[in-house]
């Protein structure tokens, strides 16, 4: 879904809580820096010497592996979220939104590592150290809005469910049963 078309989708919205208002330039500004360097790092090599060391046929299952999960995470969360109006406001908390807080910010991730992984440009690796400090400081300013508008609600869903890496096992409540 185009940036335009997701603010499109927040207008007049409710049930949506507002994003940080450098967000979407910001990723914006970072995607582009990071497919310029990538993509010149490809043609030009200057990075990216552990593509000696880490096989092609490591890094390509791998990579495309990444890029899938990163298309899934992106699609699903982007329905969930700007795909269907709720009537009464809430925390949602069912599908990816179940095993990570952000899975839309988790896509961006996944996509530049699946992309970095397919040709390790070690130049396009400092933009992706960036990008990840960005959504996390985004990340966090969202999540102050959110606590701001459903309080308690919010709080309990950020301590049971992860930020950015979901849980293997479900934790365990004080008596020792899972949650």
């Amino acid at each position: 879904m185009s940036r335009h078309a997701r603010r499109k989708g927040r207008q007049g919205r409710d049930d949506l809580v507002g994003e940080h208002r450098w967000g979407d330039a910001g990723q914006l500004l970072l995607a582009a820096v990071f497919f310029v360097i990538w993509i010149g790092d490809q043609l030009l090599g200057y990075t990216t010497f552990l593509n000696d060391v880490v096989p092609l046929f490591v890094r390509i299952p791998v990579g495309a592996l990444l890029l899938i999960l990163a298309g899934y995470l992106a699609q699903v969360s982007m329905r969930i979220v700007f795909g269907e109006t709720r009537e009464t406001p809430h925390v949602i908390r069912r599908s990816v939104f179940g095993a990570v807080r952000h899975p839309m910010y988790l896509s961006e991730v996944l996509l530049y590592l699946g992309l970095l992984l397919v040709s390790l440009s070690m130049a396009a690796g400092v933009v992706v150290l960036i990008a990840v400090a960005f959504l996390h400081y985004i990340s966090r300013h969202e999540e102050r809005q959110l606590v701001a508008r459903f309080g308690d609600a919010y709080r309990q869903y950020m301590r049971e469910v992860p930020m950015w890496i979901p849980r293997i096992r479900q934790p365990r409540g004080p008596s020792g049963e899972t949650n």
